[in-house]
C-alpha cells in the first residue's frame, strides 16, 4: 500500500525564530499590526510504500528523527493518508 505523509517541522517554542521575528516586524509595515508571534517552519510531503499504516508511520517517524528535523532545535508532526 502507498501512503502520503504531510509533515510539519517547526522551531521549538523555547527557541528564538529570527525569520518569524523579521516577518512579525514587517507586518506592522504592511498595516497589519494585529498579526503577531509569527513562527516559520517547513512543510514536507512524501510518499511511502508500506504493508500497513503503522509501518508507514514508523518509517516517516524515523525519516523525521534522523534526517528531516533537527531534534535539538525543531519539533515535527505528520499526518498519513492512504493513496488510492
Amino acid at each position: 500500500m502507498k501512503f502520503a505523509a504531510s509533515i510539519t517541522i517547526m522551531p521549538l517554542k523555547a527557541l528564538l525564530d529570527p525569520q518569524g521575528k523579521a516577518v512579525t516586524r514587517s507586518m506592522k509595515n504592511l498595516n497589519l499590526p494585529e498579526i503577531e508571534n509569527v513562527r516559520i517552519g517547513k512543510h514536507i510531503t512524501l510518499e511511502v510504500e508500506a504493508a500497513s499504516k503503522n509501518v508507514a508511520s514508523e518509517k516517516v517517524e524515523i525519516a523525521c528523527k534522523k534526517l528531516l528535523a533537527n531534534p535539538i532545535m525543531e519539533s515535527f508532526e505528520f499526518v498519513l493518508e492512504e493513496v488510492r
